[in-house]
């Protein structure tokens, strides 16, 4: 890998682990200029939003996207239906060719793939269908399918990762997981080597096994039933499953969650 190719995935995986802010808002009328040290990108879901970037004016609807760099004075104001998705993200998580063209391409054309990906963003946003991290995993997407020509490989395994959060009792095979992320089984492994260490099959164990002890620390609803929910074909696959990653039953796993919430 080169060191900007690195750069580029150290870049996509801050992105992930960083704070995400996302939300939906509306603008009244322009108000006093200001400025913060995040990145904000402001994607209109209905009506239009006049926006001040710096002196450089645009007006933003449901075809335009606004980008308001790190410290750039901006003010804004909308008409009565203006409704937009936010998106604030630190600085230092912006991968190097999106941080550039933030700063020289403060408005952009919103074309097919990024709308339907704010549609589904802030479906997620407003309803809280999903926890937070879920969402912000298809950020890195949403930036490259935005600012960039086509999306880079390390962006779409993020957003596999997200969805993989959201389903994990989806039927994930590793060459279903490969198709979703737009890249060959061989690309997969190699990304998820190159950026997480371990195999495409160990990922998915590991988030199956998690989200399944969250549920058993959290919830009453029988075994069998969360264990189909996380992914296992049956509560005894999870079981196993188990019992080699942690030395412990599911139902251990639920007493001991309980013991220790009660001290």
């Amino acid at each position: 890998m080169t060191r900007m190719s690195r750069c580029a995935a150290d870049a996509t995986l801050a992105l992930m682990q960083s704070s995400v802010d996302l939300h939906v808002r509306s603008y009244g009328e322009f108000g006093n200029p200001d400025r913060h040290d995040y990145a904000q990108l402001v994607l209109p879901l209905r009506g239009a939003v006049q926006l001040d970037i710096d002196g450089k004016f645009g007006r933003l609807d449901v075809l335009t996207a606004g980008f308001v760099a790190p410290r750039a004075w901006h003010a804004q104001g909308g008409d009565r239906t203006n409704q937009s998705l936010i998106l604030d993200v630190d600085e230092c998580s912006l991968p190097p060719a999106i941080s550039e063209r933030l700063h020289d391409r403060p408005f952009t054309a919103i074309n097919s793939a990024s709308r339907k990906l704010i549609e589904f963003m802030a479906i997620m946003a407003e309803q809280r269908a999903a926890a937070p991290s879920v969402v912000q995993g298809w950020a890195p997407l949403l930036l490259d399918t935005l600012m960039l020509d086509a999306p880079r490989p390390a962006s779409r395994l993020a957003a596999l990762m997200a969805r993989i959060e959201a389903e994990p009792g989806l039927p994930w095979a590793t060459e279903t997981m490969a198709k979703s992320a737009g890249v060959s089984v061989s690309r997969l492994h190699a990304l998820f080597r190159s950026e997480h260490g371990t195999s495409p099959h160990d990922w998915l164990l590991e988030r199956r096994l998690a989200r399944a002890c969250e549920w058993l620390a959290q919830t009453d609803r029988p075994i069998a039933e969360l264990a189909l929910r996380a992914g296992f074909s049956e509560q005894s696959a999870l079981t196993r499953a188990m019992r080699k990653a942690m030395d412990m039953t599911p139902a251990a796993y639920r007493r001991q969650s309980r013991e220790n919430l009660s001290k």
